[in-house]
């Protein structure tokens, strides 16, 4: 209690808190994104619960992780060396999460662009328990980007109560943002085919990172923004071109 005390009073640990929140929310993005694109997909009565369970259970899994924050800090130790690099725990659960993704994001792709393909497939694996399925696989993807957070929170503190602090605070946040984003994504289709290229993005990043080529995630980012921002503009001017033709209708 009187290290808690301690802690409280420390604007180092305060510094460290501010941080790791805006970074752990900054990566729940990539989540969020993923998650809106895959529970839209299930029936409308099981999309929030999906969200919800799925989000909750990331946040459970990440405080077991936190619990093993020795264990999780030791998969950076390289494990073999293949074509000079040195390969550890960590790569491979890059590399293997940035394959996931990868496949995740084209296959998706490929059902948006030609659907018809698809639609027994859907029909069929609706009828034999999706709901399992999504949740399943935001748990996959977030047990991927929580090792990789909680090692680089590591480097910033080593005070457990403020990475768990932490944790929450942006698990709550992708709680609240989830179903609007969802919405969002599900009332303008464009999104979906943007949100599907940051996903193909984000995979070739972790499988890069796992490679031992580092790329700043600000450019990453960065390259997200813009392109949200011009995919914002052609919004704003299909509405307004609908707007003139409904006047037009109307005259």
């Amino acid at each position: 209690m009187q290290d808690l005390a301690l802690l409280v009073q420390d604007p180092a640990a305060w510094v460290a808190l501010i941080t790791l929140i805006v970074m752990e929310v900054v990566l729940g993005i990539d989540n969020l994104v993923f998650i809106s694109i895959l529970t839209n997909k299930l029936p409308a009565a099981q999309r929030v619960p999906a969200r919800r369970i799925g989000i909750g259970l990331a946040l459970v899994m990440r405080l077991v992780l936190l619990g093993t924050i020795a264990w999780i800090v030791q998969l950076t130790t390289p494990v073999f060396e293949l074509f000079g690099h040195g390969f550890s725990w960590k790569d491979m659960i890059l590399i293997g999460g940035g394959l996931f993704l990868v496949w995740k994001a084209t296959k998706e792709i490929h059902h948006n662009v030609d659907p018809i393909d698809h639609d027994e497939d859907f029909i069929a694996s609706s009828a034999t328990g999706t709901l399992a399925a999504a949740i399943g696989q935001i748990l996959l993807l977030d047990l991927v980007f929580s090792v990789d957070s909680i090692i680089t929170a590591v480097g910033m503190t080593d005070h457990l109560p403020v990475m768990i602090i932490a944790v929450v605070v942006a698990v709550t946040v992708m709680l609240l943002a989830s179903n609007p984003l969802a919405n969002f994504i599900e009332k303008n289709p464009t999104i979906v085919m943007l949100a599907l290229g940051f996903l193909l993005m984000i995979g070739m990043t972790l499988i890069a990172d796992g490679m031992g080529f580092h790329v700043p995630k600000g450019y990453v980012y960065a390259a997200m923004a813009f392109s949200a921002l011009v995919e914002g503009l052609n919004m704003l001017a299909r509405r307004k071109r609908r707007a003139e033709a409904g006047k037009k209708t109307l005259h």
